[in-house]
């Protein structure tokens, strides 16, 4: 199946582009597909701590138990501050 993933912020710096696509294995659970992106994209783990990075599906947040499906929007980023 076929997603989109977004970066956004400093996770956009490190990968070097805002927007790749991905093939990934049907029911592929959320935590794997973190786990491909940060595979594939060597710059996310060179500079960043992975802990500090948030995932999110189709603009919600994930625990990391979801299935993604074909067609499903993907997002990285960090923590976002302001006041």
């Amino acid at each position: 199946m076929k997603v989109k993933v977004l970066f956004f912020g400093a996770t956009a710096d490190s990968v070097g582009e805002r927007e790749v696509r991905l093939e990934l294995p049907d029911g592929t659970f959320a935590d794997k597909a973190l786990e491909e992106i940060l595979d594939k994209c060597e710059g996310l783990r060179e500079n960043h701590d992975v802990g500090q990075l948030h995932f999110s599906i189709n603009q919600e947040y994930s625990n990391g138990k979801e299935t993604i499906c074909d067609g499903d929007e993907l997002a990285v980023f960090t923590a976002v501050s302001g006041g």
